[in-house]
């Protein structure tokens, strides 16, 4: 949410600036097959940013965003016959999901035309905004592939917005037209399988599910820590059992609660908010941490973050394709 809240106040200083001068048990079911439908949208920027659109993207910190991104040819000549693809660190096999290693390099793009030549082992990427044939594009490259969307908050541009009861909607969240979602509704979760079917189906490897700490927000429910921690296990079992990995975003008051159910995770800003020791849990377990900072330089942030093992990178906001890593 960091990230979107960011971006919204810089539109908001531009507009200023302009206007001066002039029902069952989803973790018991078998994956569907969804009807089709983006985020990133991202852009959660997120999150639109959405993240948290995206962004945080909402950024979830938000993160998340919520725009859209298509294929982009990769740079250089194209060679005469077709590369055997790299297997990354970390693979999945017959029994059991992906279980990436710490140490993966990452890109995340949520905005923009998707570039497939980035020189990075995992690209994370909105779930509605990109095709089965751009994920097998990346796999061919070698590339670990991560549907992201928001688990914690309603976006009406999804293509399964009609889904969401009115009673399940909260309070908006500050700053970005989304809204809490009450996640001890059964029906919430029941939605989350169908996209995580959707992502499996499109042939991700992992998910982020972005805003997954309503209950230390103002959402307009009654909500605890007790009733995110089950509900972000209970994400956690769904992805696993459509093959996928998941990524714990944020919430950093649950991590050594949460870590052992988690296969990753995706941070925004914990140096710039002095948080990063808090994720060396995943770390010690061998999982990545895969990190970005928007405002603070790579000579400031690398030396720490790299030092306690995170793939880490500075983004810009609206996470579009260019990225600085450590």
């Amino acid at each position: 949410m960091r990230r979107r809240l960011a971006v919204l106040s810089i539109v908001g200083a531009m507009a200023l600036s302009l206007a001066a001068c002039s029902g069952p048990d989803p973790t018991l079911s078998s994956p569907q097959q969804p009807t089709s439908s983006p985020t990133a949208t991202a852009p959660t920027a997120s999150a639109t940013a959405q993240s948290s659109t995206t962004p945080s993207a909402t950024p979830s910190g938000s993160s998340s965003p919520s725009a859209s991104a298509s294929p982009a040819p990769s740079k250089g000549d194209k060679p005469s016959s077709k590369p055997k693809p790299t297997k990354p660190s970390g693979s999945s096999n017959a029994s059991g999901h992906w279980k990436p290693k710490a140490g993966l390099t990452w890109q995340w793009q949520l905005s923009g035309k998707l570039d497939t030549s980035v020189n990075a082992k995992v690209y994370d990427v909105d779930l509605y905004d990109i095709s089965a044939a751009q994920v097998k594009a990346l796999h061919d490259k070698g590339r670990k592939v991560i549907c992201y969307f928001s688990a914690g908050s309603y976006e009406s541009g999804r293509p399964d917005s009609g889904d969401f009861p009115a009673a399940v909607k909260g309070k908006k969240m500050e700053g970005w037209p989304e809204y809490w979602l009450d996640i001890r509704d059964p029906r919430v979760l029941k939605i989350m399988a169908a996209r995580m079917d959707l992502c499996a189906k499109k042939g991700f490897d992992g998910v982020e599910a972005d805003n997954v700490d309503a209950y230390d927000n103002e959402s307009g429910f009654d909500l605890t820590a007790s009733d995110q921690l089950k509900y972000n296990k209970a994400l956690a079992k769904l992805a696993h059992a459509r093959g996928l990995a998941i990524g714990l975003k944020n919430d950093l008051e649950q991590v050594s609660a949460l870590q052992p159910s988690f296969d990753f995770a995706v941070n925004e800003e914990c140096y710039a908010y002095d948080e990063c020791s808090v994720l060396k849990a995943f770390i010690n377990a061998g999982k990545p941490v895969f990190h970005v900072e928007y405002e603070v330089s790579t000579s400031e942030f690398c030396p720490t973050t790299t030092k306690l093992g995170f793939s880490s990178m500075l983004k810009d906001l609206d996470l579009d394709a260019s990225r600085t890593p450590c």
